[in-house]
């Protein structure tokens, strides 16, 4: 197994606190990872061929310390934070982003039936693109809102190319079938997980939670905690790991 692509949930923390997320993120969550793991770790695994970084949460702008970590991580791989966007539009936390950029930054819609959140996202991304980070989109679909999605990423593909967004299906409750999802981006090609088709363990990608724990997936169960945070503690674990289906 040859990882390349890294996924690192920086804490547990979210203000957001959606109901169905992956990482049951709250207002209350806990952050385990300090900055300077966070860095000594991901430079560790780079150094070992891994060429991408993502940085999540919980709500990765609300970490104290992101900057740092994106400030070191920035030269040494290809970069990216999946955001819900809301820190953003704090005027502090927008002028730290300008001065500490990272390649690309995701950031999700979780509500597509919520006007005011689809508004607020559109226009941070036009923002993010402007201070010249590659923007990018999570589309969160329910099965009961395949309307209502499907007008989402009809007026977002005014914004951003068909490959600078993503169609996330609904995890543990309330998942569409990939022909629902497919509908969603009018018949056309669409980014999606790989896992949309059929649940497979994934060879090149590799998931590491809020508590250090490591899968190959970040919603499969049974997530095995590293010895050392390090690249070989990484990949020690992952072997450890017993492959099961999120669902």
């Amino acid at each position: 197994m040859m990882i390349e692509l890294l996924s690192i949930d920086l804490s547990n923390f979210c203000s957001k606190q959606c109901s169905f997320c992956y990482n049951h993120s709250t207002r209350e969550g806990n952050t385990v990872w300090l900055p300077d793991e966070v860095i000594r770790f991901a430079s560790d695994c780079v150094s070992h061929g891994i060429k991408a970084v993502s940085l999540g949460g919980g709500e990765p702008f609300e970490y104290e310390g992101v900057f740092e970590v994106i400030d070191a991580l920035f030269t040494r791989c290809y970069l990216s934070v999946t955001s819900n966007g809301l820190p953003l539009e704090k005027a502090d936390v927008w002028e730290q982003l300008c001065l500490h950029k990272p390649d690309k930054i995701h950031l999700t819609i979780h509500q597509p039936d919520n006007k005011a959140e689809v508004a607020r996202v559109e226009r941070r991304l036009l923002k993010i693109s402007e201070i010249g980070i590659k923007p990018g989109l999570n589309l969160l679909v329910g099965a009961d809102k395949i309307e209502v999605a499907k007008d989402v990423y009809s007026r977002l593909s005014q914004t951003l190319n068909s490959d600078q967004i993503i169609l996330v299906p609904q995890r543990f409750a309330n998942t569409p079938t990939p022909r629902q999802l497919a509908s969603v981006a009018g018949g056309k090609p669409f980014q999606s997980p790989s896992c949309l088709l059929k649940c497979q363990r994934p060879s090149n990608f590799c998931s590491v939670s809020w508590d250090k724990k490591v899968n190959s997936c970040s919603f499969a169960p049974g997530k095995v905690r590293m010895e050392s945070l390090d690249y070989n503690g990484l990949v020690k674990a992952l072997d450890s790991v017993k492959w099961g289906k999120c669902q």
